[in-house]
């Protein structure tokens, strides 16, 4: 619940809780569970009867999707499963309407406008609210009728697909540092970005915040202009303000000369890493190889340290609503569930759409057990397990050899090192599906092959990397370094 709350998603969750009439006494599981659940949602009751169940369930459905969505919380006694009711006396409810949509002040669109063409170093952020908001044509729009550059947030990858060529994530360092005017279309500036603070920010720099959740706007920065509101119906405002008074970015300006040349500079940098012939693989040369092969309408799911960190910035994503990973609240163990319930979607719609789950080794311990559920229920996901023997780095089997000399494991062993090779397909094949045990890139080819031509079943690959394998250097030193 608390990270969908952080997430803005909207989640109910229907809880039982021990008797009413045993409250106080030491119930089995008695816990103040509507109270405690308080804290991480949008609206947490008990019904007082079974008559009133319909209109709570009515209530937490349009919390959990009016306004800034969120997660809901109902709790049901024991002693509600076994009593009878008079169905006359039921408050029966309709469903609740679909959420208003609000739009921002005419005022503040003209100045939004206005503060857009004045600017030198324009950029657009599209967060993940752009995405649930289903503003990917309004956004696309103005990006492609202004001429302006964009940057997503992880999960709002594919709002604007990721090879358009006004994206400059490949250059987000260099556009964040020095834009002058930021428009943030349903993205916080919470630790995601930075907080919108220097140094990763000109200290004048002026934000303009689109976003339906009034509380959020002015957080850590003071905005210039403030657009409150749906964020499909703010873009058309903006698009009509715009259509009123017609106006594009040069995109001969110096500014886009310099995110180009950076644009360039880093992707060289990627492929070099990436061509290595090195073995073991390292991050680069793994995600190089799965990008040449994803399907463009597929589900990425993903998690993990620099799994999740340099994945994200290799796999493209061309349509919104595409992309799951950890999220705003950083929440490991998250990626096999998502993966099955983007799985369950894909088969309900019968598009034949897949889903890839990119898993770290560590990632994968938190959930990896649910390789049965998805076996049980036969969904085809490809789980990529990138294996580096540890969380952040860990030891390749000479080296844990070699430490173990000096002591048992539990004494000398590093707490971020995992077991060496461990061969995680295998709990793939104990259930029934297809695993893989890559060590090069021709057998990730193969096996990647392998596993999108069968659509029958599912399959893990467990790709084995140098387990001291990191990022490329970046612009600032703390980005490099792990968070460990």
């Amino acid at each position: 619940m608390a990270n969908a709350n952080m997430n803005c998603w909207p989640l109910i969750v229907i809880g039982g809780s021990s008797e009413r009439s045993q409250e106080t006494m030491g119930a089995f599981q008695e816990f103040p569970q509507v109270e405690a659940c308080r804290l991480y949602s949008k609206f947490s009751a008990r019904p007082s009867s079974i008559e009133t169940i319909p209109s709570i369930i009515e209530k937490a459905v349009r919390s959990s999707i009016y306004g800034r969505p969120g997660a809901c919380y109902v709790d049901i006694p024991a002693d509600f499963v076994n009593l009878q009711v008079n169905v006359n006396s039921v408050r029966y409810m309709e469903c609740c309407m679909p959420p208003p949509v609000s739009m921002a002040e005419t005022s503040a669109i003209c100045m939004a406008a206005t503060v857009i063409r004045n600017a030198k170093k324009p950029l657009l952020i599209i967060g993940k609210g752009a995405a649930y908001a289903r503003a990917e044509e309004g956004i696309r729009k103005l990006v492609e009728r202004c001429k302006l550059p964009f940057l997503p947030t992880p999960m709002g990858k594919g709002v604007i697909p990721d090879n358009h060529p006004n994206c400059v994530a490949a250059a987000r360092s260099r556009a964040l540092q020095f834009a002058d005017v930021i428009v943030l279309f349903g993205a916080r500036l919470n630790w995601i970005l930075h907080f919108g603070l220097p140094p990763r920010y000109q200290p004048d720099v002026k934000f303009i915040q689109v976003d339906i959740c009034a509380e959020e706007l002015g957080n850590n920065v003071k905005p210039a202009v403030t657009l409150l509101g749906d964020i499909n119906a703010v873009t058309k405002q903006l698009l009509e303000q715009f259509d009123k008074t017609p106006w594009q970015y040069p995109p001969e300006s110096s500014w886009w000369k310099t995110l180009r040349e950076k644009m360039k500079s880093n992707e060289a940098a990627s492929k070099e890493l990436a061509s290595q012939k090195s073995l073991p693989m390292n991050y680069y040369t793994v995600f190089y190889h799965v990008q040449e092969q994803l399907p463009r309408d597929c589900f990425v799911v993903s998690e993990g340290a620099n799994t999740m960190d340099i994945g994200r910035t290799v796999l493209q994503n061309y349509l919104p609503r595409h992309r799951l990973d950890a999220g705003t609240f950083g929440t490991m163990g998250v990626g096999l569930g998502f993966a099955i319930a983007a799985a369950l979607l894909a088969k309900a719609r019968n598009t034949g759409q897949r889903v890839i789950c990119v898993e770290g080794d560590s990632a994968f311990g938190f959930s990896g057990m649910e390789v049965e559920t998805i076996c049980r229920y036969n969904l085809p996901i490809i789980l990529l397990v990138v294996n580096n023997n540890g969380i952040y780095q860990g030891f390749d089997v000479d080296s844990w050899k070699e430490m173990l000399k000096f002591g048992d494991a539990t004494t000398v062993a590093p707490p971020v090192c995992l077991l060496p090779n461990s061969h995680y397909e295998q709990v793939m094949t104990a259930f029934g599906g297809k695993g893989y045990f890559v060590q090069t890139p021709e057998e990730l080819q193969k096996s990647l092959r392998e596993s999108l031509a069968d659509t029958t079943a599912p399959s893990l690959i467990n790709i084995m990397i140098e387990p001291q394998a990191t990022r490329k250097a970046q612009d600032f030193h703390w980005l490099t370094r792990s968070k460990v």
